[in-house]
């Protein structure tokens, strides 16, 4: 895929020219060093997978070894204490945006419908206690600590549209409703909302998400 003079952003970024899938290898099968990171299943019957292009025919262990080459540096966590149906939408957007890792707080279990699949190529941790998500940031950027930034609407909290995200950070979302604990926003060495400007007092916490990995890309990409 071309890009523009002096731009690293793909001149069409989201075609997929095959929405829904394709057949059959057609003609010669891949063959020499190249021919590892196909599937044999797939290049006999057709990939209908949620993947772009790219990736058609291609082994899951050889996508995530492809994406691990250009995963970017922000991770993303999510408390889960009730289940909240918003998770899988958020690792979906994780995949599109090719987050390090994505880190469940709480419950082990949550729901992957909204992932649409995505989290099979995504590296998902668990941390069933707030504070052991906390130990885990002390040395996750190279032995040094990583910051946490909240996101949610609380008093005191500062602009996503002009704060600078650090190039190395975890994004700390909450759940619907009730948002961030009070133990997520203790540990958080900043908290940021997105601005709004109509009459309700938030937005959806998938789309709250999705904004702000944007906007790690807009500042770091």
């Amino acid at each position: 895929m071309s890009t523009n003079s002096g731009d690293s952003f793909p001149d069409n970024p989201t075609v997929e020219l095959t929405t829904w899938g394709v057949g059959p290898w057609q003609g010669d099968l891949p063959s020499g060093s190249e021919s590892a990171k196909y599937d044999e299943e797939l290049l006999k019957h057709g990939d209908t997978r949620n993947v772009v292009d790219k990736y058609r025919y291609w082994s899951m262990e050889a996508i995530v070894a492809d994406l691990d080459s250009n995963r970017h540096n922000f991770h993303v966590a999510i408390e889960n204490w009730q289940h909240d149906l918003n998770i899988g939408s958020i690792v979906r957007t994780a995949n599109a945006f090719l987050a390090k890792q994505v880190h469940i707080i709480g419950n082990k279990r949550w729901n992957r419908r909204g992932a649409m699949v995505t989290d099979r190529y995504q590296h998902i941790l668990h941390h069933p206690t707030v504070e052991e998500f906390v130990e885990w940031s002390k040395t996750a950027n190279a032995g040094k600590e990583m910051p946490i930034i909240a996101i949610d609407n609380v008093p005191g909290c500062k602009q996503l549209e002009t704060y600078k995200l650090p190039e190395t950070c975890v994004l700390l979302f909450g759940q619907e409703g009730p948002g961030l604990s009070d133990a997520a926003i203790a540990a958080s060495r900043d908290v940021v909302e997105i601005t709004q400007y109509g009459s309700t007092r938030s937005i959806n916490a998938s789309a709250a998400a999705a904004i702000t990995m944007h906007q790690w890309i807009m500042q770091h990409s």
